[in-house]
């Protein structure tokens, strides 16, 4: 303490390599009283044991000792250490630290100052708002996200789940709320905890943006690229994690690379993407530019480019939650356009049912689906078949258009003549059939008439036969023999002058 010059504070701190260091701080000249106790802030690093020296101006020195925790005890939110410092009357002049152990990857201390116990509880208060907020959000996305990929089934849906689920891990490690939850836990192992979700965070986003644009959108390479680098970044902070006791700069060197590799396929991505015309571009480009860029400056830092920031290391919450809210708008778009899809594809498959059931002159059902809606009824039904006077006639005058625009107004006619619960169909040719159940039996006289008074082309008068039968349709064969009932009935009809009403029983045709 009394031979600062002794110190090196010109070479920076990384390039000493791992090992175990003395570092002063420059003069302090502050109080720490029982008004406004005083507090050492400082960032926490991977690192030993730590011995803390406080010497004052009358001579005199405090000490605080770390256990195998680490800093542990010392974590307050945004994962930095805070020890007070012990009140005194005399001044405080320099405050010398012993660290063991240092991995030294960015320093052996970094961000060191003194400030008042008000000033950190101020600090942590601001920090909670921020951690609270983006876990929030990422709460209540996971399950809203989750529910949608339980009922719609999209791999986006659950990489995206996946996704805030990691991050919301890296919330409670890197916040120091985990420190506070377990404090058995050794410092060292926090922040392998941070690596792991944050490697776990990367794979996914690696799946998500893979997953999120159309399938056309991304090359065969460029999609065998991201499930590469999905797996390579869990792996790599998977490395730190077990390795990084043996030698955590090359576990780091390795998590770095992996985490440029992620960011290396964002830009070949956004490009196919742009290329192809994704509708979802903008909307990602958009949401995930503030992680992009932060993730391009914590690589930077991590190689030495830039130097060390508090709010570099704190960010990643702040960007991440704006990329969740902004995200979360671009996956509704996403299903709005998987819903209308799928609406489109409802809608057609019905217009091709239907055009498979309606026989395309008369817009009537055709015999197939009158046949799947008829047989099956076990109650007794009302069958009119209903047959076209001379239709051969009507072609030889008017011609085959002529004699169509007769079939389509005779349909009209009957669709206009029957209640809801009628079934209309064309039969084939000029016959019709009408069936009914025999409680709301139609007046086939009345129906008749009705049909007589149908304008046709060049007021060429058409009439028609009908005939009834009423029985049950609840199997094929019930249906021959309805169908022979009141189709002896129509023939009766005709024999008998045509353009008349015959009903036929059950068993007697």
């Amino acid at each position: 303490m009394r031979h600062p010059d002794r110190f090196d504070c010109t070479t920076p701190q990384h390039r000493f390599g791992a090992g175990t260091y003395w570092a002063i701080t420059t003069v302090a000249d502050r109080r720490s009283t029982f008004l406004t106790p005083l507090v050492l802030r400082f960032a926490s690093l991977w690192q030993g044991r730590s011995t803390v020296y406080f010497l004052y101006a009358d001579g005199a020195v405090r000490r605080w000792e770390s256990d195998a925790r680490g800093l542990a005890p010392l974590i307050q939110l945004g994962a930095v250490a805070q020890l007070p410092v012990p009140v005194r009357d005399p001044a405080l002049v320099r405050i010398l630290l012993h660290v063991e152990d240092a991995a030294n990857l960015r320093g052996v201390m970094l961000g060191v100052r003194l400030a008042t116990l008000a000033e950190g509880d101020a600090a942590n208060l601001v920090l909670a708002a921020l951690y609270a907020f983006f876990a929030g959000v990422a709460f209540a996305l996971i399950v809203y996200n989750f529910a949608l990929w339980c009922a719609m089934r999209h791999r986006f849906q659950l990489h995206y789940c996946m996704l805030l689920t990691a991050l919301l891990g890296y919330t409670v490690s890197s916040s120091g709320a985990l420190a506070w939850a377990a404090p058995i836990l050794a410092n060292n192992d926090r922040i392998r905890f941070n690596y792991l979700f944050v490697g776990l965070a990367g794979g996914a986003a690696a799946l998500f943006t893979r997953s999120f644009f159309e399938e056309k959108a991304l090359p065969r390479w460029l999609d065998r690229a991201s499930q590469i680098v999905a797996m390579a970044v869990p792996l790599s902070a998977l490395a730190v994690v077990v390795l990084g006791a043996a030698d955590l700069r090359y576990a780091d060197l390795l998590y770095t690379l992996a985490f440029g590799g992620l960011i290396a396929i964002i830009v070949p991505t956004l490009w196919s993407a742009w290329r192809l015309g994704s509708r979802f571009l903008w909307l990602f480009a958009i949401a995930w530019s503030a992680p992009i860029l932060l993730a391009c400056v914590r690589v930077l830092a991590a190689m030495h480019l830039l130097p060390w920031n508090f709010w570099i290391d704190n960010s990643t919450i702040l960007s991440i939650g704006t990329e969740a809210l902004v995200s979360s708008l671009a996956v509704a778009y996403r299903i709005k356009f998987l819903r209308d899809e799928r609406d489109a594809a409802l809608t057609r498959e019905m217009l091709a049912r239907e055009l498979a059931d309606i026989d395309p002159l008369t817009g009537l059902l055709n015999r197939r689906a009158f046949l799947q809606r008829a047989i099956g009824r076990t109650a007794p039904q009302q069958l009119l078949l209903i047959d076209i006077d001379h239709f051969k006639r009507v072609n030889e005058t008017l011609g085959h258009d002529g004699g169509d625009d007769v079939l389509r107004l005779f349909a009209r006619a009957l669709r206009t003549a029957a209640p809801d619960p009628v079934l209309v169909a064309r039969m084939g040719g000029e016959e019709f059939a009408l069936l009914t159940p025999a409680d709301a039996h139609i007046e086939a006289e009345a129906l008749l008439a009705m049909l007589r008074k149908i304008r046709m082309p060049f007021d060429l008068t058409i009439t028609a036969s009908i005939g009834t039968c009423t029985g049950s349709l609840a199997t094929e064969i019930d249906w021959k023999a309805l169908y022979r009932c009141a189709d002896s009935a129509l023939f009766d009809a005709k024999a008998a002058g045509r353009d008349r009403v015959r009903a036929s029983l059950l068993g007697t045709a």
